[in-house]
């Protein structure tokens, strides 16, 4: 904070709404909130979209309806934004469960791979305790399944 700022907020006299979303975005950070919620036709993404564009610190609203997915970023909490779209559009929503295939090590293991997935992702297996140990790749595993790849140029020396 430099002497011209702090000179801006002693004399500051306007004792409006702007000093208020000054504080709101210095104590929340910038994110992007990532939701999924079915949307069937125009009229759900525009009532979706609608239900968090006046949203206090929403910056901007993007709806991608074939993966339905809304994406929100600006300076709020998720779970404002989750409860918002639930209550406004009458919809069931929840965060954004999926993470691309290749951060996930076993991704076709039974708790991360799920066929109402978009194309090239899979269920966030990190987040569920249960299903975690399933989708990870112990030493003993790596060790064996890398033996035999192509990547290992040691794979199969014959002597």
């Amino acid at each position: 904070m430099g002497f011209l700022d702090h000179c801006a907020d002693v004399c500051n006299f306007s004792h409006g709404h702007s000093h208020d979303s000054k504080k709101l975005k210095k104590n929340q950070q910038l994110q992007r909130v990532e939701i999924k919620v079915k949307m069937d036709c125009e009229g759900c993404q525009k009532k979706v979209k609608k239900s968090v564009e006046g949203m206090k610190g929403v910056t901007e609203v993007e709806v991608d309806p074939k993966r339905s997915k809304l994406t929100v970023v600006g300076y709020v909490d998720s779970n404002k934004v989750l409860n918002r779209v639930r209550h406004r559009t009458g919809k069931a929503a929840e965060l954004w469960p999926y993470v691309p295939y290749d951060v996930v090590e076993h991704p076709y293991a039974p708790g991360a791979y799920d066929k109402k997935a978009p194309p090239g992702y899979v269920r966030n297996v990190a987040a569920n305790p249960e299903v975690a140990p399933l989708a990870r790749a112990g030493s003993f595993e790596v060790k064996y399944t890398t033996a035999f790849s192509d990547e290992n140029p040691n794979a199969c020396v014959l002597m």
